[in-house]
């Protein structure tokens, strides 16, 4: 991961710039590190390649400059994928990373991998931001960062839904 890190972090610095409410568009090959036993790219490598989809969004939009400056940097407090179809040593892919939504407490994302127009993996994170001296970061202030949001940005139901169910089954055990 620390090739591809650096590789992604010179190549995002040439990328055209975005706005954080914009969808990232980020491009991958399969390589031997991402392997299992399977010989497919592992689900754990998946939520690591996430990372950076959401980091080229962050680092596009100059929102990872607002906020750090801010003594703030964001955590994933959850998150869901499907997995559809497997990714293979040389495939390329994309990955596309987007806020979808917000609440009093959560940002929430989508990121899809595709192969064309073909999904291989979908996910949703539930995230917030913290900061470095300690505590959270209120949502308000960070779309405060953010400028202008959406009129039509919106929690779609069955994500509001799922941060509702896994919250309880996280209080339950």
């Amino acid at each position: 991961m620390y090739l591809r890190l650096l590789l992604f972090m010179i190549r995002v610095r040439f990328a055209s710039r975005l706005s954080i409410w914009d969808t990232s568009h980020t491009a991958f090959r399969v390589n031997l590190a991402d392997l299992d036993v399977q010989r497919h790219m592992n689900n754990g490598r998946f939520l690591s390649i996430m990372d950076l989809g959401r980091m080229d969004l962050m680092l596009r939009s100059r929102f990872w400059d607002r906020i750090s400056r801010q003594g703030w940097y964001p955590v994933v407090a959850g998150q869901t994928i499907t997995y559809r179809k497997p990714l293979t040593l040389g495939q390329k892919f994309d990955l596309s990373t987007r806020v979808i939504g917000y609440d009093e407490r959560w940002i929430y994302m989508e990121q899809v991998f595709r192969v064309g127009r073909t999904v291989h993996a979908d996910a949703i994170v539930r995230a917030r931001f913290l900061r470095r001296t300690g505590g959270s970061v209120d949502v308000s202030e960070v779309l405060d960062q953010a400028g202008p949001v959406p009129a039509d940005l919106e929690v779609p139901q069955w994500v509001a839904d799922w941060n509702r169910e896994s919250s309880a089954h996280s209080r339950a055990l």
